[in-house]
C-alpha cells in the first residue's frame, strides 16, 4: 500500500525570526533548499537553529516571515494532506485500542469505519503491532507507542512524512530498533521523509542528506550527502569517517 509518487519540495529565500526580550532574534536566514522526491533528509543543528521551526514551515503550522516553501509546485499555505507530522510524543487518545487511534484520522476525513479499520490494520502490522491491535496506550512501551504514532501518519498515505526528533525519548536499544524500522517502512511506502534530530549517528543511518542548520549569525547551512549502502554498518569506517565529519562542524571533534 505504497504511496503515490510526489513530495518534492522547494524551499526559497525562507526566514523566520521571534521575538526575544523585546529584540528579533532570527533562526532561519534566506535559506534555499530542493528536497527530492522519496528522499530521506535528516535536519541536524544545535540549539535555537531553526531545525523544529522549519520543520513546523513546512507542515504549514507555522507561517514564515518572507520567502515560501511549495510542494510538487504548489505553495504551501497551511497544512495539507499530502504531509503528516509525527512528533516526539505521540499523542495518542489514551480511551482508545491501539486500531481505534490509528483508524481514528481516516474516520474523521469521513472513511467508513469498516475501510478505517481495514486500512488502519494494514498499518499496524507494518509497523509490528499486530498482535497489540485492542492494547490500549497505557499498556504499551515507548517503543509501542511511536510505532502506533507512526502507523497513525501512514494511513492517510501521505507524500511526505514530516518527524520532529520521533526517537528522542526512547532509551538507546530501543531506538536503535526503531530507526531500523524506520528505515524500512520508508523504503517501502515510497514517502518522503524529513527528520529532526539530535542523534548524529541517527542521522547517518537514516539519512540520503544531512541539513546542518548554522546557529551563528550570517552562517550558511550545509548540505551533506551520505553516500553509504543500505542497510547501513554503524561500525563500517565510511560510517565512522561521516560521524567525524559531522561532529567537527559542531566543534566536537
Amino acid at each position: 500500500m505504497a504511496t503515490t509518487s510526489g513530495g518534492e519540495v522547494t524551499i526559497r529565500d525562507l526566514s523566520k525570526s521571534f521575538t526575544l526580550g523585546g529584540r528579533p532574534l532570527a533562526v532561519l536566514r534566506a535559506l534555499n533548499l530542493d528536497i527530492r522526491s522519496g528522499e530521506c533528509l535528516v535536519i541536524v543543528g544545535a540549539s535555537g537553529s531553526g531545525k523544529t521551526t522549519l520543520l513546523r514551515i513546512l507542515a504549514g503550522l507555522e507561517a514564515a516571515d518572507s520567502g515560501g516553501v511549495a510542494i510538487d509546485g504548489r505553495p504551501v499555505h497551511g497544512v495539507g494532506a499530502e504531509r503528516a507530522v509525527i512528533f516526539q510524543e505521540p499523542r495518542l487518545l489514551p480511551w482508545l485500542t491501539v486500531l481505534g487511534n490509528v483508524a481514528f484520522g481516516l474516520e474523521v476525513r469521513g472513511v467508513p469505519k469498516a475501510e478505517a479499520e481495514d486500512k488502519a490494520r494494514f498499518y499496524i502490522a507494518l509497523v509490528g503491532l499486530a498482535e497489540f491491535s485492542d492494547a490500549y496506550p497505557r499498556q504499551l512501551s515507548g517503543g509501542m507507542a511511536q510505532r502506533v504514532g507512526i502507523a497513525r501518519a501512514l494511513t492517510v498515505q501521505p507524500e511526505i512524512l514530516l518527524l520532529d526528533e520521533p526517537l528522542g525519548a526512547l532509551d538507546a536499544m530501543t531506538k536503535i530498533g526503531m530507526q531500523e524500522e524506520l528505515a524500512r517502512i520508508w523504503r517501502e511506502e515510497n514517502v518522503t521523509m524529513v527528520m529532526v534530530t539530535h542523534d548524529l549517528e541517527e542521522a547517518i543511518y537514516l539519512a540520503d542528506r544531512v541539513l546542518i542548520l548554522p546557529r551563528e549569525k550570517g552562517g550558511a547551512a550545509r548540505l551533506v550527502e551520505v553516500e553509504l549502502p543500505r542497510p547501513r554498518d554503524r561500525s563500517e569506517s565510511r560510517f565512522v569517517r561521516y560521524r567525524e565529519e559531522l561532529l567537527r562542524e559542531f566543534g566536537l571533534h
